[in-house]
């Protein structure tokens, strides 16, 4: 059987679904579960652009990695994972609702991503209050927003292109047009991270001092999450809604655990999330299982190795020390 005829959904389902029911007369386990792959490393390669579907994925799966790693150290940085896990909640009903209102699901996750970011961006202007209260109004907004998703399911009568695409996510129906939004939009937000990175950076290490030297820090602070809104709207078209939070974190996690040199860890976040997204586009490629599985175990496993690597140096005397 070719493996273009199966991929992660329910149509691989049931063309290979066989496999594992034949498992328990003699079919092994990896053959039923990679299906078409001849571990011969250049022709498993190039099979990967035979198709064009599989093309515009990886393509579309480059510029979202490069943004989500750039942005994603950013967001650790700044001790704003709970705000990311919050906004990749948005994004699912936000497509839900754009399914509800008969309009392009990428208008849902862009529209409502943003308006969160917005919301956090108000919850988190007031420095007066504690963290306890600023995580407990974010906490509350995530519950809200993924009971709004139901809901909108819920009152959808139609078939809502896969509930399960939208929550663990599909690279089977990523068009030319969507590869190119993607691309502008990861471009737009490298350019805008590379003008306004360093004080950025500087708001992230120093917030006081940077607001004594004349940085915007609230103006920081808000075009961050916004950026941080969109990174995980045209994320969560590649991972799905819960599990673009992978993507986001563990890259820059596990960079911020074997450096702490500013440049270095954001390159080597960038390097993680791109190695993450081709390795997983690749198993999901040749499985039967969905992409956003595979993003998410390839990402787990870089940030233990990560771990391990910094405490065998920290046992040796070494100076692996992550940032911040």
């Amino acid at each position: 059987m070719s493996a273009s005829a199966g991929f992660a959904g329910a149509e691989a389902g049931k063309e290979r679904g066989a496999g594992f029911a034949g498992a328990g007369a003699g079919m092994s386990i990896e053959s039923s579960v990679f299906q078409g792959l001849s571990w011969n490393v250049v022709d498993d390669v190039r099979q990967l652009f035979a198709f064009h579907f599989m093309v515009n994925a990886l393509a579309a799966g480059t510029a979202v990695a490069a943004m989500a790693g750039a942005v994603g150290w950013f967001m650790v940085l700044r001790r704003q994972a709970f705000a990311g896990h919050t906004l990749s909640l948005t994004a699912f009903p936000g497509a839900a609702a754009a399914a509800l209102a008969g309009i392009p699901l990428a208008f849902g996750y862009f529209g409502v991503c943003a308006a969160a970011a917005l919301v956090l961006a108000s919850v988190s202007a007031d420095r007066t209050e504690s963290h306890a209260r600023e995580s407990a109004a974010t906490g509350t907004l995530q519950a809200f927003v993924l009971a709004l998703g139901f809901l909108f399911v819920g009152l959808y009568h139609g078939l809502l292109g896969g509930l399960e695409s939208l929550l663990f996510g599909t690279f089977l129906g990523i068009s030319d047009g969507q590869v190119q939004t993607l691309v502008v939009v990861a471009g737009a937000a490298l350019a805008l991270l590379a003008l306004g990175g360093r004080p950025l950076f500087f708001a992230s290490v120093d917030r006081d001092l940077a607001r004594a030297s004349g940085v915007p820090v609230s103006g920081l602070s808000v075009g961050f999450l916004l950026l941080l809104g969109l990174c995980v709207a045209a994320t969560s078209q590649i991972t799905g809604a819960l599990l673009v939070f992978a993507l986001l974190v563990t890259p820059a996690a596990a960079a911020q655990q074997l450096t702490a040199r500013p440049l270095a860890g954001l390159g080597l976040s960038v390097a993680l999330a791109l190695v993450v997204t081709w390795l997983g586009l690749a198993l999901a490629y040749y499985s039967v299982y969905p992409v956003g599985f595979y993003i998410t175990s390839v990402a787990f496993g870089v940030y233990a190795l990560a771990r391990i690597s910094r405490a065998l140096a920290d046992s040796r005397g070494g100076r692996l020390v992550p940032a911040r």
